[in-house]
């Protein structure tokens, strides 16, 4: 029978490429960056230097205070306002808080499982006011682990309270989320909304929530 179920954070509960634009957006705004008629060429540079979270922001940063010309901000007051203000700008992908609550009511143990700096991650995270119905919230940075790790997904289990084959993951990130679950034993739900993407080594997959709970189900009756 499954018990619990942890959730990868970036592209997975939040909508990390939305809450990026508008924070992005707004900076260039609030701190006029670069005039509006360079605004949405600096949004597509931010995004691509990104690399989807994969790079921290100093070096995002760095390249595009040289390469728009940005003389009144240094990298340090772009980086602090990033960490400090991001998380206003946080939303999660359609229908996640009525289903998270759904699984809460229905007696599921939830827990997030997130690479990324600490406390950072944790902010994102509260400010989609979901907390309550989360039994641990897991940053990597906070406990010196990341995913695929083995270590960290059984550190999770015993937060929990449970064991692996207790557990469902929830992730977008093939080899983090999905092939780091599977080793130690959990099931899988490979979650991407873009519909053409696809993952073959899980479980199940989904592209929007309203699926999660009849792939839930269809995971517990294999059992």
């Amino acid at each position: 029978m499954l018990k619990a179920i942890l959730f990868d954070l970036d592209q997975t509960i939040l909508d990390r490429t939305t809450s990026l634009i508008r924070f992005i957006e707004w900076q260039v705004n609030y701190y006029q960056l670069v005039p509006q008629k360079n605004k949405k060429a600096f949004i597509k540079r931010f995004i691509k230097l990104d690399n989807n979270g994969s790079v921290w922001k100093d070096l995002v940063y760095a390249q595009l205070i040289k390469e728009f010309h940005i003389e009144k901000f240094d990298v340090n007051d772009l980086l602090n306002s990033y960490i400090s203000d991001f998380n206003k700008f946080s939303v999660a992908f359609e229908h996640v808080p009525e289903i998270i609550q759904n699984l809460y009511q229905q007696g599921y143990k939830l827990g997030l499982i997130s690479n990324g700096k600490s406390p950072f991650q944790e902010n994102n995270f509260h400010a989609l006011g979901l907390t309550e119905f989360f039994s641990t919230i897991i940053v990597s940075e906070a406990i010196g682990l990341r995913k695929p790790d083995p270590r960290i997904f059984k550190y999770a289990c015993d937060e929990l309270g449970c064991s692996p084959n207790e557990c469902i993951f929830v992730g977008d990130n093939p080899k983090a989320d999905i092939e780091g679950a599977k080793k130690v034993g959990m099931r899988t739900i490979f979650f991407h909304p873009n519909t053409s993407m696809s993952y073959y080594l899980t479980d199940s997959q989904i592209h929007h929530y309203d699926e999660l709970k009849t792939t839930i189900d269809y995971l517990n009756n294999l059992i």
